[in-house]
């Protein structure tokens, strides 16, 4: 053998060394972790974790993407943004305002815009993915709410949903109001006279947080730490504790065949939901970069630095709080003078008590449905909305109620956009705000029942083929023809909780018989559907709670 391939040879053995001793301290670094953490029993469970193929459940991916690309985004602005409310004199680069008394918050936030390279764009993006992240969770939590996924063992990732609901609304506030432009300010201005309203300790927290009389010189800069530092920590730790539960508890799935209240279906994680979620964590990355890049979004350049004494007349915050803004533009002035205190109800109550009335009844919804139902068992099926006509006509009352609460908060943009006057559309509105949600419960309740009709006419009768004969006689008849055995398993496996039956003897203490009216109430509206005894027991079968100890 020649020189040549003895050097090969050398090289191979080398190679081969050092590829063993690679090999071992892989090894002996994987088998101390393991000794610590359960490296191993996670993967295995994470990489065994089915996630449902259905479009709904994309949902909270959307959210969870979106919370990325704020992150991403925001941690480029830290970079360049100066919270501080000191004055200065601008002369940037935006030629219109040289020369404008204004303060640092405000001027860094035009160097961003103006000067640093990409900076508007990256600004853009920042501000479309947090209306889509806050859109997101919205929309997920109605998804959760309208298919009953809130139902035990649920309820910890529903609370913890709406938390983070709530903490976003706050994040984007305080986000929103850092430019310290005459739109910012104007909301600052406004939630200046919430935290005043709050009875007896109002000024005492106004002049915590402002650092004295408004407009304080401390706000911006405290806003700043909860915006970058406090409540994304909160978010971070809330969004790994929700998907270690979804993980841990699994998924619901809706039901079809193959489905039931006992298994998990869905995907593996490994490769089909990896390289979906991949794809679609680009697609939102695109779709908000192309938004930021054509459609501009809170020029702050335009709207000037904040003046208190200046306040324009189409100023609306971000939709996510403009429920606050109607609230406080369709309440009625009321204020009562207490002990040389003046409490302003105007304010404290759209404010403060109706969105601390939601969130509650939000957090208590779930145990206020199982105390009404008395069932205490597991769900793993998604209700079709139709087949829960009170708990859906619930949830579009509050959708229309929140509706008319947004449109009250631009009352003065529609009155001058359609000449109309702006006294009269408040009343309309205010009227609207207590009529509308009752006729959009009765409206939507009597739709689902509909809709069960309807499916129940698909059982019996079949489906309509568009084809229409005629007798001998005259006589007009429509054809039909039977429906798939999938979607006749759609429609017949349901769970229909009965309502809860009254005491033998007639009388039960006060609260058993609210519990009963409220029972009656939530579940004697429904249509029978047609099934025979196999049919039911089947049923019963495959919407029974799984058995814990032979494991689900």
């Amino acid at each position: 053998m020649g020189p040549g391939g003895s050097s090969v040879q050398v090289f191979r053995r080398r190679r081969a060394r050092l590829e063993d001793a690679a090999e071992g301290a892989a090894v002996t670094a994987f088998t101390a972790l393991e000794q610590r953490l359960p490296v191993t029993e996670a993967a295995r469970a994470l990489l065994r974790k089915a996630f449902p193929d259905h479009w709904s459940f994309l949902l909270g991916e959307i959210a969870l993407y979106s919370f990325l690309v704020l992150v991403l985004t925001g941690t480029y602005l830290t970079l360049f943004f100066d919270p501080s409310m000191a004055e200065t004199v601008y002369h940037g680069r935006h030629i219109p305002l040289d020369g404008t008394r204004m303060s640092h918050a405000y001027a860094s936030t035009l160097d961003i815009s103006f000067a640093v390279r990409g900076g508007l764009l990256i600004r853009q993006i920042h501000h479309w993915a947090s209306l889509v992240f806050l859109a997101a969770v919205g929309v997920h939590l109605l998804r959760v709410f309208f298919t009953g996924a809130f139902r035990r063992p649920r309820e910890m990732n529903w609370m913890i949903g709406v938390t983070l609901f709530m903490l976003a609304m706050l994040e984007g506030f305080a986000g929103y109001s850092l430019p310290d432009d005459s739109l910012s300010g104007t909301g600052l201005r406004t939630a200046n006279s919430i935290v005043t309203s709050i009875p007896f300790a109002g000024t005492y927290l106004n002049f915590f947080l402002w650092g004295g009389p408004y407009p304080g010189t401390d706000i911006i800069p405290r806003l700043y730490v909860l915006h970058i530092l406090l409540i994304p920590g909160i978010i971070l730790a809330l969004v790994g504790l929700h998907l270690m539960l979804v993980v841990v508890l699994k998924h619901t799935h809706w039901n079809k065949r193959g489905h039931t209240n006992r298994n998990v279906v869905g995907q593996p994680m490994v490769p089909q939901f990896t390289a979906k979620s991949t794809g679609l964590f680009l697609m939102i990355f695109g779709v908000l970069a192309g938004l930021a890049a054509v459609t501009q979004i809170n020029p702050v350049w335009d709207y000037g630095p904040y003046r208190p004494d200046q306040v324009a007349t189409d100023a609306q915050p971000d939709w996510y709080v403009g429920f606050l803004e109607g609230g406080l533009r369709l309440m009625p002035p009321f204020e009562t003078n207490l002990w040389g205190h003046t409490v302003m109800w105007n304010v404290f109550i759209p404010t403060l008590v109706l969105p601390g009335l939601l969130f509650v009844s939000l957090y208590l919804y779930p145990f206020f449905e199982r105390w009404v139902t008395g069932d205490r068992g597991e769900h793993h099926l998604c209700d079709r909305p139709r087949n829960r006509p009170t708990r859906t006509a619930l949830g579009a009352a509050a959708v229309v109620f929140y509706a008319i609460l947004l449109l009250g908060g631009g009352n003065d943009v529609i009155a001058y956009s359609f000449r109309v006057s702006v006294d009269a559309l408040t009343w309309v509105l205010r009227v609207a705000l207590v009529v509308a949600p009752v006729l959009a419960f009765l409206l939507t309740k009597r739709l689902c029942l509909a809709l069960q009709a309807a499916d129940r006419e698909l059982l019996t009768e079949g489906e309509e083929t568009g084809e229409v004969s005629q007798n001998v006689y005259g006589e007009l008849t429509d054809a039909r023809t039977g429906i798939s055995a999938d979607r006749a398993y759609r429609i017949l496996v349901r769970d229909v909780p009965e309502p809860l039956p009254g005491p033998a003897d007639g009388r039960t203490a006060r609260g058993q018989r609210l519990r009963i009216a409220l029972s009656g109430w939530y579940y004697r509206d429904h249509v029978p559907m047609p099934a025979d005894a196999e049919q039911r027991r089947e049923i019963g079968e495959r919407t029974a709670a799984p058995d814990r100890a032979s494991g689900r």
